[in-house]
């Protein structure tokens, strides 16, 4: 096994783009993003770090003038002025045209990005610095990272220098991030089966009980496309102890695991990847199956029974790590491996943190001979995004942790990290809370990668048959949606690889509207989507939920509801436990696999498009084979556009390369709107119309089709809504009645307000009937 491939980094800037002074240097590297620089020895550094791989950026436009010893660089994003001294407040800033200032010394994480570990954290932690910034400047210090040496291996910085990379982009969130993956490498396309729902949970399994328990999501319509097997697949209670704990092992545990190829084989059967638990932190041991092996590829003698110390800055354990303790097992079937963290954050090499040497020569080897790479891991710092998924830790299981999981995934696209995996439903401490774990599990659905997750405890479980039925059900329904979403999902995967991650903050798609940046728990979810997920207890009188969203501009329909929304404005989303807030734009196309389509790792022969037809609208849907190192993807497209005006939808023919979709396909168009009073035109043939509850739907068959169709206008559904409302409302049946009469009474929406609001109503079932009355102007 290699190190790093050098072709696939471009370190050194070009020299048009590079000023430089005795001690300091400056590279322009993009009309937005500087590189500064201070050495104490006169020398200067061009290999790669663990921050920054390609400096070999075209550069911009600009001018460069010094006035009496001051530095001037002008680009038309920012301006910098620098005195040539050490760095200093008073002799380095740079500015923006709209006012934006950034002095050294000054914190410099904007936005916030991410944290490397949510492990024991019960609400709120802190977050690292990002590269957006409302002032319009931040700055990543790279100063302490690690390099990458000429022939792929690792090095240490030298004392005495400063490596600053200064973000100007004004409110330019989406590209400031951009900029950083042009200068860090952009994230890899995951494969598909990635975005399907994982199970994971901390417990002694047999092979048998885990293949059984597979049977039984699928007797019970639950979807699953990769099996996470943590700690228990290796030797943990058998290890002799004088070997110490058995947190770290590459042996399986044959009492529970008998025959591993075929265990593995049965689950690939089942249309499922594998992943096995890694701590590699104690080394390999002389209990170990493979321990001869890698101790003579290091130089032990085996007899010795010495242990082999955990050491990934030595290229020779490196090498024996991989070939003896991990290709056997993959050649078993394992596919992927689950790199938990357990060796801190030193090395015996200054300044290298081990954690960024296992994501890094994990992910490499994993797409060795062409493979599509994919590691699962912690999050190492900036840069982290080129490896994979993350994994966020052991978290709590409290509302206040629910509660902060939105906010915390979405700011992680400052930081470009786009693929955290949390503990769904929680992984440790807390009490048994139905409500909660529901409303966790439909987060999970809208988050980047949805494995559920249990501690080693009996009691702490995410099997939906073991919650009454009103979670059961809703839990269900979540886990089936989630492997609908994938052919939306693996779109958006190949554009975040990109440059656009999959949950970005709202001040992203909106940055220059102040109430953009007041919605921290709602999120843009793709193209096409805003979340405002429940993430709070249900009101006890209306057995709903209330979020507070902002809508953007525009027309907004709920998918599960129907309802239609006016935006530009806040509101406060009352729901009960079978759904959360999530809202489809006008114009927008949501592709979804059929629900008889269900298998998340191979494109479907059955799609469902979600139109709100509210104005126009084009989706882009692109599939891929599943091969291929993530460098030269065999994909293809397929275009989907809605003409408003015209009644028009059309669904292109899929191009690209041959054999990537299927030959032909059946697609369900659903319209979210009343069904029209003409028959719809499928290629200039009527076709049958299937409606209901505000939707409408026409089958298609074909690679290609044009579909002609004039929904109707959004019939007034207040009243509907308003009756389950009260229906569902715990409080006295002659409140309900005044409240429906006031609803029912024809008055204009602002004198039915004032009534029900001087009506006394519970403020929880005031404001979910407000919501209803309220919803768009009629």
């Amino acid at each position: 096994m290699t190190a790093v491939r050098t072709s696939a980094s471009t370190p050194r800037a070009r020299d048009e783009a590079v000023l430089r002074g005795d001690r300091w240097r400056v590279s322009v590297l993009a009309d937005g993003l500087l590189r500064l620089e201070w050495s104490d020895d006169g020398e200067f550094e061009d290999r790669p770090s663990t921050f920054a791989v390609h400096r070999d950026l075209d550069p911009p436009p600009f001018a460069a003038t010094t006035d009496d010893g001051v530095l001037e660089v002008r680009t038309d994003r920012c301006t910098l002025r620098y005195d040539g001294a050490p760095f200093s407040a008073s002799g380095l800033t740079v500015t923006t045209p709209s006012g934006g200032r950034w002095r050294f010394g000054q914190p410099g994480g904007g936005l916030g990005g991410t944290a490397r570990t949510l492990d024991e954290v019960d609400g709120r932690t802190e977050l690292g610095g990002g590269v957006v910034a409302r002032t319009g400047v931040a700055v990543v210090d790279d100063s302490a990272s690690f390099l990458f040496d000429d022939a792929g291996g690792i090095a240490a910085r030298r004392p005495g220098r400063r490596d600053l990379y200064v973000f100007a982009y004004g409110s330019d969130h989406a590209a400031a991030v951009r900029a950083l993956y042009e200068l860090s490498g952009h994230p890899p396309v995951l494969p598909r089966w990635a975005l399907g729902n994982w199970w994971s949970r901390y417990h002694p399994y047999t092979a048998g009980e885990y293949l059984e328990l597979f049977d039984r999501f699928d007797a019970e319509g639950l979807p699953f496309s990769v099996a996470v097997i943590d700690m228990d697949w290796h030797r943990v209670g058998s290890v002799p102890a004088r070997y110490g704990t058995g947190w770290t092992g590459y042996s399986w545990e044959r009492s529970l695991v008998p025959d591993p190829p075929a265990f593995l084989a049965e689950l690939h059967r089942r249309n499922l990847r594998t992943t096995l638990n890694l701590h590699p932190a104690d080394g390999v041991r002389a209990f170990e199956d493979a321990y001869p092996e890698v101790a003579r590829a290091v130089g032990i003698d085996p007899d010795s029974g010495r242990t082999v110390e955990f050491d990934l800055t030595d290229e020779t354990f490196r090498d024996a790590y991989f070939r003896h303790l991990h290709h056997p097992l993959e050649d078993e079937g394992v596919d992927f491996w689950w790199i938990d963290w357990q060796q801190g954050t030193t090395s015996r090499m200054a300044g290298v943190d081990p954690l960024w040497l296992l994501n890094h020569y994990h992910f490499l080897d994993s797409g060795r001979d062409g493979r599509r790479p994919m590691a699962f891991s912690r999050y190492a710092g900036p840069g982290s995004h080129r490896y994979g998924v993350g994994f966020s830790g052991d978290t709590v299981v409290t509302w206040d942790s629910l509660d902060f999981q939105p906010e915390f995934t979405a700011t992680a696209a400052n930081i470009g990290y786009g693929w955290w995996s949390h503990d769904i439903g929680g992984h440790l401490r807390g009490r048994r809370d139905d409500e909660l774990a529901t409303r966790w599990v439909q987060l999970g659905v809208f988050s980047p990668i949805l494995r559920l997750h249990s501690s080693n405890n009996p009691f702490i479980r995410k099997e939906p048959w073991l919650f009454p039925g009103e979670a059961r059900q809703a839990m269900g329904e979540a886990l089936r949606l989630r492997h609908r979403l994938v052919p939306y999902l693996h779109t958006m995967n190949h554009r975040a690889a990109a440059g656009t991650p999959l949950v970005r903050p709202m001040y992203h798609v909106l940055p220059d509207r102040a109430e953009a940046y007041e919605v921290p728990n709602q999120f843009a979810f793709g193209s096409e989507l805003v979340v405002a997920p429940a993430t709070s207890r249900r009101d006890p009188t209306t057995l709903r939920s209330a979020t507070r969203a902002w809508l953007p501009p525009g027309t907004w329909t709920d998918l599960f509801t129907g309802t239609v929304y006016d935006g530009d404005r806040w509101l406060e989303l009352h729901r009960g436990l079978d759904t959360i807030p999530v809202l489809l734009r006008a114009g927008g196309i949501l592709p979804l696999a059929g629900p008889d389509d269900l298998d998340a790792t191979r494109n479907p022969d059955h799609l469902e498009l979600l139109v709100s037809p509210w104005a126009d609208g084009t989706f882009t849907l692109v599939e891929d084979d599943g091969k291929g190192d993530g460098t030269a993807l065999v994909t293809a497209t397929t275009t989907l556009s809605w003409d408003a005006t015209a009644g028009v939808l059309r669904i292109g023919p899929a191009e690209g390369a041959d054999g990537v979709v299927p030959a032909t396909r059946t697609w369900t168009v659903t319209f979210l709107a009343d069904a029209p009073t003409e028959a719809p035109l499928v290629d200039g043939v009527p076709v049958e119309v299937v409606a209901g509850d505000g939707r409408f739907s026409v089958r298609v068959a074909g690679a290609a089709a044009t579909v002609q169709v004039r929904p109707a206008e959004p019939a007034d559904r207040t009243a509907a809504a308003v009756e389950r409302i009260l229906g569902d409302a715990q409080c006295e049946y002659a409140v309900k009645l005044a409240a429906w009469e006031v609803v029912g009474s024809g008055r204009s929406v602002a004198a039915r307000l004032a009534e029900l609001h001087a009506l006394h109503l519970p403020p929880a079932l005031y404001g979910a009937v407000a919501e209803q009355l309220t919803a768009r102007e009629t």
